[in-house]
């Protein structure tokens, strides 16, 4: 159903397009159809969509949505995995792809600012040259922006080491839901009083637009080394992780694939994945070069000590980036095994990864659907792909309860609901498998002191059940399509 009436959507149009022009608004069903969807498995049609290209127009656009009382929901490429980017209650969607210049690098202090557009790769590649990067990584760096990073806090395989986007981030300007613009933190990342862009980054487009943002820049490492440890059992894998952490042992990145989705991978992208393992171990150490040759002897003591089948060293930066492109690549692989997937995001202690990924392996069984793991192994951040094809009746009902089984697993192994994906849509109403009836009030006050009116992305995070305490399962897609 259409949120808005038909005299309300044609005067807003109306003076979008004498504000941005006609070429910087959408309106035609067939355009608006693009932006249901993101990397999720929800859908969420928006009514209008605009192309604002500075903050003075974000501001102006807030504006007369607030005129005609129409929720706004931000978005940058879409590439987000929990529905956050949809627009849940239809309204006005603000897209940032046009917003995406770098203004500013600052090598001297290691900072550069960008508009919330930027692909997050592209950070490195204009100052690689010069010997820095941009750390956090998620696997589709390729095309994701920094504006939606920053919404969902995005993390990435190199999180081990690095930290995830609130680590990177020092300051952000911002236009509030009455079309304020402000701005917070500082350039050098050390402002006094509250830590405002800790607050914001990660707040999922509740509290806030986000329009330009300081990131830090970090210096390429002396050395690199990747290991690809090779084993016949998950279980020795995943024991590998837990002892290398005990051992206080701490890579830039530490990623598990099991067997059954190394085949995907490798007849995808030909990385030089073993096709007949039970699980790899994808380990990778950065520092001075003596502290690298160091780590990279006690990764592989431990490494056969759980008896890998093999533990190669990466020869050059070539043999190097072909690992990595298979892993992030991984996700696209999985189309070799079934037209759709459903990527989860879940959270346990490193400790518990055996007991964890056995009980995925059953409750796949169970349902009679193939599971396949990628996952961020080191700091127990678990991706399983939940393997289902849509023209199959009710394939996509049984893909979800196997999913919200394997979320509530985590949060009984004392994890959490996410790690870097968000809440968004696809979480919400299991928000309260964590958080209590006074917890949510808590929250529900300091989302009221930025969104009293929910006028930003409307519908995200907080369940919509009646009760904080009620838990609903979804049994079909969330959906919003205006008529």
């Amino acid at each position: 159903m259409s949120q808005l009436s038909a005299a309300t959507k044609s005067s807003l149009l109306a003076e979008l397009t004498g504000l941005l022009g006609a070429e910087n608004v959408l309106c035609e069903r067939s355009d608006l159809l693009l932006y249901e969807f993101d990397g999720s498995v929800v859908k969420g049609q928006p009514e209008l969509v605009a192309f604002p290209r500075t903050t003075e127009e974000v501001s102006r656009v807030v504006k007369l949505a607030n005129k005609f009382q129409v929720p706004i929901v931000g978005r940058g490429a879409g590439t987000g995995l929990s529905g956050g980017a949809l627009a849940r209650s239809g309204g006005l969607m603000i897209v940032f792809a046009r917003m995406n210049r770098i203004l500013e690098i600052d090598l001297e202090n290691r900072r550069a600012v960008v508009q919330p557009g930027v692909v997050n790769l592209d950070i490195t590649k204009a100052v690689e040259q010069a010997g820095f990067y941009y750390a956090p990584d998620p696997s589709s760096q390729k095309s994701c922006t920094i504006g939606g990073n920053v919404s969902e806090n995005s993390g990435g395989p190199h999180t081990l080491a690095y930290g995830i986007t609130t680590n990177h981030v020092t300051a952000l300007e911002l236009v509030l839901p009455d079309g304020e613009i402000v701005r917070i933190g500082s350039k050098q990342g050390d402002a006094p009083g509250y830590d405002l862009c800790g607050l914001f980054v990660g707040s999922e487009g509740t509290l806030a637009l986000v329009t330009e943002i300081t990131v830090k820049l970090s210096r390429k490492a002396e050395a690199v080394k990747t290991l690809l440890a090779i084993y016949e059992t998950v279980e020795d894998a995943s024991q590998t992780v837990v002892d290398i952490t005990a051992r206080g042992i701490t890579p830039a990145a530490c990623e598990m694939i099991d067997g059954w989705t190394l085949i995907a991978i490798e007849d995808y992208i030909h990385a030089g994945f073993p096709r007949d393992s039970a699980a790899i171990l994808l380990i990778e150490v950065e520092g001075l070069r003596e502290s690298v040759a160091e780590q990279v002897t006690a990764i592989e003591e431990v490494c056969n000590l759980h008896h890998a089948r093999e533990v190669r060293v990466a020869k050059d930066d070539r043999e190097r980036e072909l690992l990595w492109k298979g892993r992030k690549n991984a996700f696209g692989a999985m189309g070799r095994l079934a037209p759709a997937n459903y990527v989860l995001d879940g959270v346990i202690p490193r400790s518990k990864l055996p007991q964890a990924l056995r009980r995925i392996q059953e409750i796949g069984q169970r349902h009679g659907l193939g599971i396949g793991n990628i996952f961020h192994a080191g700091d127990g951040n678990l991706h399983p792909l939940v393997l289902y094809d849509p023209r199959k009746p009710h394939d996509f009902e049984t893909a979800i309860q196997a999913a919200e089984e394997i979320i509530r697993y985590c949060v009984e192994l004392g994890g959490t609901l996410t790690g870097e994906h968000g809440v968004g849509m696809e979480k919400s109403e299991l928000m309260p498998l964590l958080f209590t009836d006074a917890d949510f009030d808590l929250m529900r006050r300091i989302h009221d002191a930025f969104n009293p009116s929910s006028s930003l992305n409307p519908g995200k995070i907080f369940p919509l059940s009646k009760g904080c305490g009620e838990i609903r399962t979804r049994s079909k897609p969330q959906q919003v399509v205006p008529s």
